[in-house]
């Protein structure tokens, strides 16, 4: 036996997670600025899928028909559908699985996780503390760990956010949208 096939059984199993969809949103509070004053809006964007690799690494990319906008606007003209799938922003991080693993049923631990943000050609790099609580032997739930709130000057002076606001109705936003996770990583 090879020294690489030695070393490989001496490390123990890391699974590799993925999120289910069905369980695992992103919720934001926009507050439109308008002559009445400041209305606060719900927004979600649901059915998060992506799969962590054995090392953690995770992409997510974000499609507008995974967000409540559709339903919002209704049915797009048919040269506008295939936006819907085209990511509006792909995130991608890294969490410690080995961490994960050795979590029993009931503990949650805190993470920072550098999370990479990528919009049309601009990449912005934002830490972000997630809790992780094991629900089950493979089912642990993700949520923020901290408020999280966006800069609102930041998403309108993106393109492609400010595309979709503008959408949906927004010509002022507030300075702030707070956001909230809730997910679902299950084992693969």
């Amino acid at each position: 036996m090879g020294l690489g096939a030695v070393l490989l059984l001496a490390l123990p199993a890391v699974a590799a997670w993925e999120l289910d969809p069905a369980q695992s949103r992103v919720a934001a509070t926009v507050v439109q600025i308008g002559p009445d004053g400041p209305v606060p809006r719900h927004h979600e964007v649901r059915r998060l899928a992506g799969s962590a690799d054995a090392s953690g690494a995770l992409e997510l990319p974000l499609r507008l028909n995974q967000s409540d906008v559709i339903e919002k606007l209704g049915p797009l003209p048919p040269w506008l559908s295939g936006l819907t799938e085209r990511p509006m922003a792909t995130l991608t991080t890294r969490f410690p699985p080995e961490r994960l693993e050795q979590l029993a049923v009931g503990e949650s631990l805190v993470e920072v996780l550098e999370l990479s943000v990528q919009s049309g050609n601009a990449t912005r790099m934002e830490p972000l503390a997630v809790r992780f609580t094991r629900e089950s032997a493979n089912r642990i739930r993700v949520t923020n760990a901290e408020r999280v709130a966006l800069d609102g000057q930041e998403l309108m002076a993106d393109p492609t956010l400010r595309s979709v606001l503008l959408l949906l109705g927004y010509e002022r936003i507030g300075d702030e949208v707070p956001v909230s996770l809730d997910a679902m990583l299950v084992r693969q």
